[in-house]
């Protein structure tokens, strides 16, 4: 009797700590997508992207032509020539991947554009998500967006239009 009676004072308070646990679900992607400063900051990312994708694509296209016209000709090239057509072939595709590694790499261009322009909005709806926790007391607030799986989730816990209406947007 007292092993069911603890039992049941143990399942108890395991019920209350369980039930005081708030929290909630939101997408971060939806939100994103819902503000018009981050499509058109990701606009302006897509046109610089294209931008430098063509300028690439265009070297790429000219290194191409030079391999093509240096395997035509090379039987015709002096040793000297050989060797010194063969340099300009290496150090241009050097500088085609130093450009796509400037451009597209880790910390280049694309990178640094993103932090400049979509960043601020970023942590702009951090903060909103942050100001809806205290306000609402929740514990913790799960992303269903990328990153973390959720297997389920009740419509009713998205907080995503709340975050949205504290951005200010409807």
């Amino acid at each position: 009797m007292k092993k069911y009676l603890l039992f049941t004072a143990c399942l108890l308070v395991m019920s209350v700590y369980v039930n005081a646990q708030r929290y909630a679900i939101i997408d971060s992607k939806y939100i994103l997508e819902k503000l018009p400063e981050y499509k058109e900051s990701q606009g302006k990312l897509d046109q610089y992207s294209a931008q430098w994708q063509q300028e690439i694509e265009m070297k790429q296209t000219a290194l191409d032509k030079m391999y093509k016209d240096f395997d035509a000709e090379q039987v015709m090239l002096s040793d000297e020539l050989k060797k010194k057509r063969e340099d300009e072939l290496y150090n241009k595709e050097k500088e085609l991947r130093d450009l796509q590694k400037k451009r597209f790499g880790f910390e280049g261009d694309l990178f640094k554009k993103r932090q400049e322009l979509i960043k601020p909005i970023q942590d702009k709806v951090y903060t909103a998500i942050q100001k809806l926790a205290v306000e609402k007391q929740y514990d913790f607030i799960l992303d269903k967006s990328e990153g973390i799986t959720v297997i389920f989730a009740d419509p009713k816990l998205d907080r995503s239009d709340d975050i949205l209406k504290n951005l200010g947007v409807k």
